[in-house]
């Protein structure tokens, strides 16, 4: 029986790279670091890994999977976040219970900004 996600993991190519953007763009902190091979960020509900240990998979928007972090504030984030010459390639997607932008990591991998819409 699955009882829960264990983590959700980006592939990257280059860690220093990755992590700049994971914790100096979006304010992750880091809860794990393997050797600076598998570096984990605990969330309130979650795991979210960045790993350099599956050379075979490359770091793409187009590759399948994806994660959302939730916000507080989403205009706030993407002001930042534009700010900071970080690539947003969708914005305004809205939904009837939520609003997101997809911004790229320097990796290349679709990183999700999500902020459910009041009551939902």
């Amino acid at each position: 029986m699955i009882k829960h996600i264990a983590f959700t993991m980006y592939s990257v190519t280059d860690m220093k790279r990755a992590r700049k953007f994971y914790e100096e763009d979006l304010g992750l902190e880091v809860t794990n670091n393997f050797d600076e091979k598998w570096v984990e960020y605990h969330l309130e509900n979650g795991c979210f890994a960045i790993t350099t240990m599956v050379p075979d998979v490359k770091p793409s928007m187009s590759a399948g999977g994806s994660i959302a972090f939730e916000v507080d504030d989403l205009d706030k984030e993407l002001a930042r976040l534009k700010a900071r010459k970080v690539p947003i390639p969708v914005e305004n997607i809205e939904s009837p219970v939520c609003r997101m932008f997809v911004a790229a990591d320097p990796e290349g991998n679709a990183v999700t900004l999500h902020q459910k819409k009041p009551g939902k």
